[in-house]
């Protein structure tokens, strides 16, 4: 085995050079764990390719030697997706492969390699008056690759969509070295099927994509940002409901959190302030914007809520008046799951119900989570306008940790979601946390159907196993 993996050793340092082939402890190490810090082995080492025709010399070496590949963008899952499960293992690291290669104001489009960081597109467009409207936490560190092999969704996924809804076109490398070239910067393209969204979603299970072709649009000119106190999820659903018929096109975000989830913010979290002199169970966060300099957004948003304040469905709110302020607003909802994080154990939940569900869903997990453990605290939060929850528990108030009933309390929330007609995932993925759950709820026709479509396209089974199948 020694001689083995030296051979290998030997062979990804001339195919890559020193800088393309890290095996020091220390930089190892840096990449064997996942962000919770639950999952992974330190791996034999960590590749960093600059080029597809590096990824695809990579992938041929592991599959002549039996070495997995585990494919990591900013090691962002909260899953443990990107690290490995074995220390037979390559982590594939897509840092270098960075490049922005055609920004198309006429096409409206991007290609971009599967390392760019999704902070550094966003940055790019500004200079042509474009945007990508994916936008989440973590998009300082988190790369393209990463985003597509989750199927991303974000805060804005109600007006524009996934991951799969804004990527045009792929480039791939399959599991025996191929390169399959989808990169075509086309909406309408029914010659065959649709390739591009079976690795939108596959966690690098499938192939590892090396750039993307993804969709644009006009940059914003004006937004208006609402923090509303209500005083129930009904509201918050009627709210929902008000604002999708009254503002139509200009609403691209209705997120809420819930006053535990707050307090915890302003006890951990410095510089954050109570923004509502009443304070609400439930809290919306609503954004309308609009790329016609001419229409008057405060006002449109203005005459949509005022109504839900003369029925009591809003306790308290506020209308950003500056960017400044839309920022603040914006950072309360961001920064959730640092308070969280920083008032010690937690166990996370991310689950999808139909919207007109949600809060149905919350009470049920709620009292499903309670009768586990008395006095479990609840922090649901997340993006109403497409119905994903972020579920996630603290022990009771003096406690530090869940009395070992965290199975049994993940349990209760995740067969609350399917009750409902939701799904154990929503924007997260599986990666190796949910395996077994997924074959759990899923039906098993859709599973052997999964099943068949990796020993298909990866047969030996190298392509970040252990993962999502």
């Amino acid at each position: 085995m020694r001689d083995r993996n030296c051979a290998f050793d030997l062979a990804m340092k001339e195919c890559l050079g020193e800088r393309g082939w890290l095996t020091r402890p220390e930089d190892k190490a840096a990449h064997a764990r996942d962000w919770l810090d639950r999952y992974g082995e330190v791996p034999l080492g960590i590749a960093r390719p600059a080029s597809t025709a590096e990824v695809s010399a990579i992938v041929r070496l592991c599959a002549e030697h039996g070495i997995s590949i585990v494919p990591q963008g900013g090691n962002t899952s909260l899953n443990g997706g990107s690290v490995a499960i074995s220390p037979a293992s390559v982590i594939l690291s897509m840092a270098r492969m960075n490049r922005i290669h055609t920004i198309d104001a006429a096409d409206f489009t991007a290609t971009v390699e599967a390392g760019v960081v999704l902070a550094h597109l966003h940055e790019k467009l500004t200079a042509h008056n474009l945007a990508f409207p994916l936008h989440l936490g973590a998009e300082g560190s988190a790369q393209i690759g990463g985003l597509i092999g989750t199927n991303a969704g974000g805060s804005h996924a109600m007006r524009y969509g996934m991951m799969q809804d804004l990527v045009l076109g792929l480039e791939v490398v399959l599991a025996d070295g191929t390169v399959w070239d989808g990169s075509r910067a086309l909406i309408k393209d029914n010659a065959g099927y649709q390739l591009r969204r079976l690795f939108c979603g596959s966690e690098g299970t499938l192939g590892i994509v090396t750039k993307a072709v993804l969709r644009l649009f006009p940059a914003p000119v004006a937004r208006a940002t609402a923090l509303l106190a209500l005083p129930d999820p009904d509201a918050a659903l009627r709210i929902g409901a008000l604002l999708r018929a009254s503002t139509g096109e200009f609403l691209t975000a209705v997120e809420f959190f819930n006053e535990p989830g707050l307090s915890l913010l302003l006890k951990h979290v410095p510089h954050i302030s109570r923004p509502l002199e009443t304070p609400g169970p439930v809290y919306l966060l609503v954004e309308i914007a609009t790329s016609i300099p001419e229409i008057e957004l405060p006002d449109i948003l203005d005459r949509a809520l005022s109504a839900a304040f003369e029925t009591g469905d809003v306790l308290d709110g506020t209308i950003a008046t500056s960017e400044a302020q839309r920022a603040a607003l914006w950072r309360i909802r961001e920064e959730l799951p640092e308070g969280q994080r920083l008032e010690g154990r937690q166990i996370k939940h991310d689950v999808s119900v139909p919207v007109a569900r949600l809060a149905a869903f919350v009470a049920e997990a709620s009292a499903g989570s309670e009768r586990v453990l008395a006095g479990v605290r609840v922090n649901p939060f997340g993006h109403l306008g497409d119905g994903n929850v972020h579920f996630n528990l603290s022990p009771p108030e003096g406690c530090t940790d869940f009395e070992e009933r965290e199975m049994q309390l993940s349990q209760a929330v995740y067969e609350a979601a399917v009750r409902h007609g939701g799904s154990i995932a929503a924007e997260h993925g599986l990666g190796q946390a949910k395996v077994e759950l997924a074959d759990r709820f899923r039906s098993t026709t859709e599973r052997s159907l999964m099943r068949q479509l990796k020993s298909t396209l990866d047969p030996h089974g190298i392509m970040n196993p252990g993962k999502v199948v």
